[in-house]
């Protein structure tokens, strides 16, 4: 490989990390002043968040909305069923998925866990994230709470891969261009994503995908 093509390779990682770096600190500080989520707590979150969304092709705002929605950012929250931490995953739904999970109060293990789960039902519903969401939350009135959500986080959370596109809304631009067509309408906000197919996800996801409405 010649000097010249290393150095280019090199530049494109650098700004890779930059880029991602930036959206984090852009990411932690928001959640910090939006939700009063600590400093530490909330780079965590933006971390886990980012991560998960690169492995399982979701969009960051996505996976952010379901968290604000499920749990308002407290990772201790416990709801219905079981349901527990940030993205309220439901245990005795998904047992395969948590075979080798010790904490799922954790943030970095309950985030790539939930987003295993909605992943899942994404490619259940052949890339309808819409649907996924519904199966997620149990109704098509948390599909579109979820979407709605995710539009505040758009500006904060753009998709890296969205964002090289050019499309304004998924490189969060939309929020101050009300009259820009390329920007969907409040409630459509989804509908701006294609997703790509899913990659391989841990043994039992799959199977969550088939699992009934409601049990994330």
């Amino acid at each position: 490989m010649s000097r010249l093509l290393c150095l280019i390779l090199l530049s494109l990682g650098l700004a890779q990390t930059a880029m991602a770096e930036e959206n984090g600190d852009r990411m932690s500080a928001y959640l910090t002043q939006k939700f009063g989520v600590a400093k530490e707590k909330a780079q965590k979150i933006s971390d886990a968040v980012q991560s998960a969304a690169s492995k399982y092709s979701l969009p960051p705002a996505l996976l952010l909305a379901v968290i604000s929605i499920e749990s308002r950012f407290k990772e201790k929250a416990k709801g219905a069923n079981g349901a527990t931490g940030l993205m309220q995953v439901v245990p005795s739904a998904h047992r395969g998925l948590l075979r080798n999970v010790k904490d799922l109060t954790e943030p970095t293990t309950n985030i790539e866990v939930g987003s295993a789960i909605l992943s899942g039902y994404v490619r259940s519903a052949n890339g309808d994230v819409n649907a996924a969401l519904k199966n997620y939350g149990g109704s098509q009135a948390y599909a579109q709470k979820v979407s709605l959500r995710a539009g505040d986080f758009a500006g904060v959370a753009p998709s890296r891969d969205l964002a090289k596109s050019g499309n304004a809304q998924d490189a969060g631009l939309c929020d101050a261009r009300a009259n820009d067509r390329s920007c969907p309408v409040p409630g459509n906000w989804i509908n701006a994503f294609t997703v790509p197919a899913i990659k391989a996800i841990g043994d039992g996801a799959a199977a969550s995908a088939t699992l009934p409405a409601s049990s994330n």
